[in-house]
Parts: C-alpha cells; structure tokens; sequence
C-alpha cells in the first residue's frame, strides 16, 4: 500500500526522525509529575514550538506528543474521559508544523505502553487493551497523521493490542520495542525475535526495530541482533536515548554529547537500521549533528559487538548474548513471568508515577 512513509523511503537511503518529547519539555517548564501530553491543550504554542526545532534540526519524521495518551495512562492524571480531544489537538499541532515545511515531513501518531499488565501477569485483558489502543488510533488518524507509531513496548500481548487497534483506522504502522534489561524488553522479548514476530502478524508494520532503552551502544547492539532475522526489504528503526541517563541534583540527565550521537547514527546505518532518531534526552542540537553525520555517511560494513563497544562504549552481557538469536519459541512474556510479578508495571510509568519521568520520550 502506497503511503507518504513508504514513498519517502523510497526515495532516501536513510531517514532522520525527531528526538525527546518529555526531557525536552523539561527545559521549557514542564514540572515534575506533570503529563506532556496536557500541554496539546493547556501550552499548545509549546508544544509546536518544541515539533518546529526538530523540523528545523532536519526531522523528516516528528511524532506527535501523545506517549502517554491512553486512557490508562491519562487516568493518572484524571483526563480519561478527554483522549479524543488530547490526541486530536496532539496530532493537529504536528500536521500543521509538517504541512508548513519547505520539505517533505511526515507525522507519525506516538502510541506508547498502557502501563499495565495484561493477563495473567496483571489485570489488563486483550478486549480492553484493543478498546483503549483504539480510542487513540482513531483520533490521530482524524487529526491528519501520515503513520501510526507504537513505541517503548515490552510485551507481545500489547504489541498485539496495539496493532489490532492500529490496523483499524487503515493506516501504515510501524513498531519498536525496548531492550533495557540485559538486551531483552522487560518481558522478555529479545531483539532477535522482534523480525520473526513482526512477520507473524495479520498486518505487517512498514518498519520495526527498537527505542529507548540503556544507551547507543545497546541499542545498537539490538539492531545489529535484529538484522539477523529480517527480511530484506524488511525497514529497521532506531531511537536511541541520547546516552546514559545519569541522577543529577535531584533529576535525571542525559550524558550524550552531539559527538556521540552523530558517531551512534553512522553505527546503527551500517548495522542496517534506515529509520535513525533519538529518544529520552535527545536535543535540537543533537539532531543537527546526527542530520549532518547522516548526509555525509557512506554506508560500510556491520559492526561487530567490539566495534560497537569501540565507538559507543560498553554494553551489558546479556546483549551480548542476544546475538544471532534464532526464531521465537515460548511466549518470552510467559518466561518472564516472575520477573513481570515483582517489577509490577512499564519502567517509564514507574518513573512517570514517582516523578523521575515525565511520561513521554
């Protein structure tokens, strides 16, 4: 099916989309606990401030600020029965900076996790899952997104949810998980099995691959595992957190430097990923170097995990143990049973709920 993504991929060997929603937030007001996804409707002049430095940075994709626009998640903030309205203005502020560029740019419709369990692990059915992913997918499509976007997920079941719901509303899907826990998603999910599922599904996404995280070096690390079992044809996405997050007077910081980001997009390009951004910390100023380093990269050979180490440091063992991982076998959420009883919920609604994370990327 012939989309704006598609056509513009096309035409490019590789992509740039934008970086941090939250984090960046952060630095123009937003408090701590407060939801980035209230400022569609409370500061929308922020926010489309925030989607018109990341055009300016050369974006060719910015996803809109709705992270955290599932009911389930907006309760936490008692605005469950305002998703419509959050998501239309999210997706309408996006649509308006894309349309007024010189350029072609595409909106994608953020769809993060729900911040709950499914069953059995917790409380969340498929049924309800599907109900809430729908209410979201179908006001960022009436709000004019080009793709739905579904991102930081951990777990099959929601995968699933959040596709069936996406699939609904026609539109070209993409989806990207996290590995944050010794190269696996907190369910378990490693980057190897992340192809073989994706083709296992009614609807197959435009593009897959993996966000947020632990830092460059593992997530491009994923992505080198990932393209093991891909298909060719098959378009890899990279989002990486503008390094290590770091506990700094009494908040959270990022410690990448343009440098580094610049040098983690010629990596993950040569590992084989053809849509590269930044997550959490990720600046403007990040992304003007990594759109540079972008333009004048000529494609090399993959890198191995010492050349990875190399250039974007050190990666934990147990990503290094993810490579070449064979077809998926158990449900890894099913093996990560206990881990997901103790853990109890998504690591960014955890921080989201004590303040170290302001719900968005």
């Amino acid at each position: 099916m012939s989309n704006r993504l598609t056509e513009l991929l096309s035409q490019r060997q590789w992509l740039l989309a934008d970086g941090a929603t939250g984090t960046n937030f952060f630095a123009a007001g937003l408090q701590t606990g407060d939801a980035p996804e209230m400022w569609n409707v409370e500061q929308p002049e922020k926010v489309r401030e925030l989607q018109q430095a990341f055009v300016d940075a050369g974006s060719d994709i910015i996803l809109t600020n709705t992270f955290g626009g599932t009911r389930n998640r907006l309760k936490l903030h008692k605005a469950q029965d305002r998703v419509r309205e959050i998501n239309l203005a999210a997706a309408e502020i996006s649509c308006s900076v894309a349309r007024s560029a010189d350029r072609e740019v595409i909106v994608a419709g953020s769809m993060g996790p729900t911040g709950d369990l499914f069953i059995p692990l917790g409380e969340l059915s498929m049924e309800d899952g599907i109900a809430a992913f729908t209410e979201q997918a179908e006001a960022l499509a009436a709000g004019g997104v080009d793709v739905l976007w579904i991102e930081t997920i951990s777990a099959i079941e929601e995968m699933q949810a959040a596709v069936t719901a996406a699939a609904t509303t026609g539109l070209p899907i993409v989806c990207t998980f996290s590995f944050d826990t010794n190269g696996r998603t907190m369910m378990g999910v490693t980057p190897g099995q992340v192809a073989t599922l994706m083709q296992g599904l009614p609807i197959t996404p435009i593009g897959y691959g993996g966000n947020c995280g632990v830092g460059a070096a593992e997530l491009v690390a994923a992505i080198t595992n990932m393209s093991e079992t891909a298909q060719p044809g098959d378009v890899l996405i990279a989002k990486s957190n503008c390094g290590i997050p770091e506990y700094v007077d009494g908040a959270i910081r990022y410690n990448g430097t343009p440098e580094l980001m610049a040098e983690y997009v010629r990596t993950v390009a040569d590992a084989g990923a053809r849509i590269i951004g930044g997550c959490c910390g990720t600046s403007p100023d990040h992304l003007r170097s990594m759109r540079n380093a972008l333009d004048n990269h000529v494609k090399g050979d993959k890198p191995d995990l010492a050349t990875i180490i190399a250039r974007l440091g050190q990666i934990s063992t147990g990503a290094e143990e993810q490579n070449r991982v064979g077809p998926l076998g158990e449900n890894p959420s099913k093996q990560a049973a206990s881990r997901g009883r103790r853990r109890g919920r998504d690591p960014k609604r955890k921080a989201a709920d004590d303040g170290s994370f302001p719900g968005g990327a």
